[in-house]
Protein backbone atom coordinates (compact mmCIF):
# COMPACT_ATOMS: atom_id res chain seq x y z
CA UNK A 1 0.00 0.00 0.00
CA UNK A 2 2.66 2.36 1.08
CA UNK A 3 4.53 1.66 -2.27
CA UNK A 4 1.18 2.13 -4.17
CA UNK A 5 0.85 5.68 -2.68
CA UNK A 6 4.51 6.49 -3.28
CA UNK A 7 4.23 5.98 -6.69
CA UNK A 8 1.43 7.82 -7.59
CA UNK A 9 3.01 11.00 -5.52
CA UNK A 10 6.13 10.67 -7.73
CA UNK A 11 3.75 10.29 -10.84
CA UNK A 12 1.83 12.92 -9.83
CA UNK A 13 5.14 15.39 -9.17
CA UNK A 14 6.85 14.66 -12.72
CA UNK A 15 3.84 14.84 -14.65
CA UNK A 16 1.87 17.75 -13.53
CA UNK A 17 2.93 21.28 -14.42
CA UNK A 18 5.46 22.69 -12.53
CA UNK A 19 3.40 25.62 -11.46
CA UNK A 20 1.07 23.51 -9.80
CA UNK A 21 2.74 20.94 -7.85
CA UNK A 22 6.41 22.58 -6.63
CA UNK A 23 7.70 25.36 -4.80
CA UNK A 24 5.20 24.21 -1.89
CA UNK A 25 3.45 27.49 -0.67
CA UNK A 26 2.52 25.79 2.27
CA UNK A 27 6.17 25.94 3.23
CA UNK A 28 7.00 28.64 2.66
CA UNK A 29 9.89 30.88 4.10
CA UNK A 30 8.62 34.41 5.59
CA UNK A 31 11.27 36.08 3.28
CA UNK A 32 10.58 33.97 0.42
CA UNK A 33 10.53 36.33 -3.28
CA UNK A 34 7.67 35.43 -5.76
CA UNK A 35 7.34 34.48 -9.44
CA UNK A 36 3.75 35.26 -8.56
CA UNK A 37 1.49 35.26 -6.07
CA UNK A 38 1.56 32.56 -3.99
CA UNK A 39 4.67 30.88 -6.38
CA UNK A 40 8.35 30.96 -4.91
CA UNK A 41 10.84 32.68 -7.34
CA UNK A 42 13.54 30.27 -8.50
CA UNK A 43 16.09 29.02 -6.17
CA UNK A 44 14.67 30.26 -3.09
CA UNK A 45 14.97 27.63 0.09
CA UNK A 46 13.51 27.12 2.80
CA UNK A 47 14.53 25.34 5.73
CA UNK A 48 13.88 22.52 4.71
CA UNK A 49 15.83 22.96 0.94
CA UNK A 50 18.51 24.06 3.28
CA UNK A 51 19.03 21.17 5.35
CA UNK A 52 18.24 18.69 2.62
CA UNK A 53 21.14 19.84 0.46
CA UNK A 54 23.46 19.47 3.60
CA UNK A 55 22.54 16.37 4.15
CA UNK A 56 22.04 14.78 0.73
CA UNK A 57 25.41 16.33 0.14
CA UNK A 58 26.95 14.63 2.74
CA UNK A 59 25.40 11.33 1.87
CA UNK A 60 25.76 11.53 -1.31
CA UNK A 61 29.33 12.22 -1.23
CA UNK A 62 30.08 9.12 1.84
CA UNK A 63 28.36 6.70 -0.60
CA UNK A 64 31.05 7.39 -3.54
CA UNK A 65 33.94 7.08 -0.63
CA UNK A 66 32.24 3.32 0.91
CA UNK A 67 31.22 2.49 -3.01
CA UNK A 68 35.45 2.67 -3.49
CA UNK A 69 36.43 0.91 -1.01
CA UNK A 70 33.78 -1.98 -1.99
CA UNK A 71 35.45 -1.81 -5.21
CA UNK A 72 38.70 -2.45 -3.75
CA UNK A 73 38.06 -4.79 -0.87
CA UNK A 74 34.76 -6.70 -1.41
CA UNK A 75 35.35 -10.69 -2.15
CA UNK A 76 32.20 -11.66 -3.70
CA UNK A 77 31.32 -10.19 -7.04
CA UNK A 78 27.99 -8.56 -6.30
CA UNK A 79 28.94 -6.64 -3.44
CA UNK A 80 31.87 -5.44 -5.59
CA UNK A 81 29.62 -4.27 -8.80
CA UNK A 82 27.20 -2.55 -5.88
CA UNK A 83 30.33 -0.64 -5.33
CA UNK A 84 31.06 0.33 -8.21
CA UNK A 85 27.16 1.61 -8.85
CA UNK A 86 27.38 3.64 -6.28
CA UNK A 87 30.36 5.52 -7.31
CA UNK A 88 28.51 5.83 -10.74
CA UNK A 89 24.67 6.64 -9.60
CA UNK A 90 25.85 8.46 -6.65
CA UNK A 91 28.89 10.46 -8.62
CA UNK A 92 26.28 11.75 -10.93
CA UNK A 93 23.51 12.67 -8.29
CA UNK A 94 26.32 14.78 -6.45
CA UNK A 95 27.05 16.52 -9.53
CA UNK A 96 23.77 17.53 -10.15
CA UNK A 97 23.28 18.12 -6.52
CA UNK A 98 26.51 20.01 -6.46
CA UNK A 99 24.89 22.49 -9.09
CA UNK A 100 21.83 23.04 -7.41
CA UNK A 101 23.24 24.64 -4.40
CA UNK A 102 25.47 26.69 -6.05
CA UNK A 103 22.41 27.78 -7.91
CA UNK A 104 20.65 28.18 -4.61
CA UNK A 105 24.29 30.15 -2.71
CA UNK A 106 24.70 27.03 -0.57
CA UNK A 107 28.26 25.79 0.02
CA UNK A 108 27.98 21.70 0.13
CA UNK A 109 30.56 20.23 2.41
CA UNK A 110 33.64 18.86 0.86
CA UNK A 111 35.26 16.21 3.03
CA UNK A 112 33.57 13.35 4.78
CA UNK A 113 31.56 13.93 8.48
CA UNK A 114 32.83 12.40 11.29
CA UNK A 115 30.72 9.34 11.46
CA UNK A 116 31.08 8.75 7.95
CA UNK A 117 35.08 8.61 7.73
CA UNK A 118 34.52 6.31 11.35
CA UNK A 119 32.39 3.74 8.89
CA UNK A 120 34.93 4.05 6.25
CA UNK A 121 37.52 3.58 9.06
CA UNK A 122 35.99 0.52 10.83
CA UNK A 123 34.75 -0.89 7.04
CA UNK A 124 38.31 -0.45 6.13
CA UNK A 125 39.71 -2.78 9.07
CA UNK A 126 37.64 -6.00 7.73
CA UNK A 127 38.25 -8.34 4.65
CA UNK A 128 36.19 -11.05 2.79
CA UNK A 129 32.85 -12.07 3.72
CA UNK A 130 33.26 -9.71 6.86
CA UNK A 131 33.81 -6.61 4.56
CA UNK A 132 30.72 -7.53 2.45
CA UNK A 133 28.42 -8.41 4.99
CA UNK A 134 28.94 -5.31 7.14
CA UNK A 135 29.29 -2.98 4.19
CA UNK A 136 25.86 -3.98 2.58
CA UNK A 137 24.21 -3.99 5.87
CA UNK A 138 24.98 -0.82 6.24
CA UNK A 139 24.17 0.09 2.71
CA UNK A 140 20.79 -0.91 3.03
CA UNK A 141 19.87 1.56 6.62
CA UNK A 142 21.50 4.22 4.67
CA UNK A 143 19.71 3.84 1.69
CA UNK A 144 16.10 3.86 4.09
CA UNK A 145 17.65 6.82 5.38
CA UNK A 146 18.20 8.40 1.85
CA UNK A 147 14.89 7.63 0.66
CA UNK A 148 13.22 9.24 4.07
CA UNK A 149 15.32 12.34 3.51
CA UNK A 150 14.16 12.27 -0.30
CA UNK A 151 10.28 11.56 0.97
CA UNK A 152 10.86 14.39 3.47
CA UNK A 153 12.49 17.22 0.40
CA UNK A 154 9.67 16.45 -1.85
CA UNK A 155 6.92 16.72 0.96
CA UNK A 156 8.44 19.72 2.93
CA UNK A 157 10.35 21.52 0.32
CA UNK A 158 10.34 25.00 -1.00
CA UNK A 159 12.65 24.71 -3.65
CA UNK A 160 10.95 23.57 -6.82
CA UNK A 161 14.34 22.27 -8.76
CA UNK A 162 15.24 20.48 -5.71
CA UNK A 163 12.52 19.24 -4.89
CA UNK A 164 12.18 17.93 -8.54
CA UNK A 165 15.48 16.41 -8.11
CA UNK A 166 14.62 14.67 -4.98
CA UNK A 167 11.70 13.10 -6.82
CA UNK A 168 13.31 11.79 -9.85
CA UNK A 169 16.06 10.52 -7.75
CA UNK A 170 14.32 8.31 -5.28
CA UNK A 171 13.37 5.50 -7.48
CA UNK A 172 16.99 5.15 -8.00
CA UNK A 173 17.63 5.11 -4.16
CA UNK A 174 14.68 2.42 -3.95
CA UNK A 175 16.53 0.23 -6.60
CA UNK A 176 19.83 0.33 -4.59
CA UNK A 177 17.73 -0.19 -1.18
CA UNK A 178 16.11 -3.36 -3.05
CA UNK A 179 19.52 -4.55 -4.09
CA UNK A 180 21.58 -4.20 -1.30
CA UNK A 181 18.86 -6.34 0.43
CA UNK A 182 19.01 -8.95 -1.80
CA UNK A 183 22.59 -9.28 -1.83
CA UNK A 184 22.09 -9.24 2.32
CA UNK A 185 20.14 -12.42 1.89
CA UNK A 186 22.51 -14.38 -0.72
CA UNK A 187 25.59 -13.49 1.08
CA UNK A 188 23.83 -15.00 4.66
CA UNK A 189 22.52 -17.77 3.05
CA UNK A 190 18.50 -16.82 3.49
CA UNK A 191 18.25 -17.53 -0.95
CA UNK A 192 20.98 -19.00 -2.86
CA UNK A 193 23.33 -17.07 -4.90
CA UNK A 194 21.61 -15.42 -8.56
CA UNK A 195 23.36 -16.37 -11.64
CA UNK A 196 25.68 -13.71 -12.85
CA UNK A 197 23.27 -11.84 -15.33
CA UNK A 198 20.27 -11.82 -12.51
CA UNK A 199 22.60 -10.08 -9.99
CA UNK A 200 23.75 -7.11 -11.92
CA UNK A 201 22.49 -4.13 -10.31
CA UNK A 202 18.71 -3.12 -10.91
CA UNK A 203 17.67 0.49 -11.96
CA UNK A 204 14.20 1.50 -12.02
CA UNK A 205 12.58 0.88 -15.79
CA UNK A 206 11.62 3.79 -17.48
CA UNK A 207 7.67 4.11 -16.82
CA UNK A 208 5.80 2.28 -19.30
CA UNK A 209 3.32 3.88 -21.90
CA UNK A 210 -0.62 3.06 -21.15
CA UNK A 211 -1.48 -0.11 -23.04
CA UNK A 212 -3.78 0.18 -25.83
CA UNK A 213 -7.69 -0.90 -25.41
CA UNK A 214 -9.98 -2.58 -27.92
CA UNK A 215 -13.39 -2.95 -28.29
CA UNK A 216 -14.28 -6.83 -27.28
CA UNK A 217 -14.60 -9.08 -30.20
CA UNK A 218 -18.04 -10.05 -30.54
CA UNK A 219 -18.33 -14.07 -30.53
CA UNK A 220 -19.41 -15.42 -33.30
CA UNK A 221 -23.59 -16.98 -32.94
CA UNK A 222 -23.59 -20.96 -32.24
CA UNK A 223 -25.66 -22.77 -34.52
Amino acid sequence: MRSLVLGSALAFLLAAPASAQLGNPGFMAPDTKHAAPGVPAKNQNNTTDALFLKLAGEGGMAEVALGRLADRKAGHDGVRRFGRMMVDDHGKANGRLGALAKSSGVELPKELMPEHQAAHDALEKLSGAQFDLAYIDAQIVDHQKTAQLLQYEIGSGQNAELQRFAAETLPVVLAHLRHAQDLSAELKGIRPPASAAASEPRRPAPAAAPAATSAPVPKKPSN
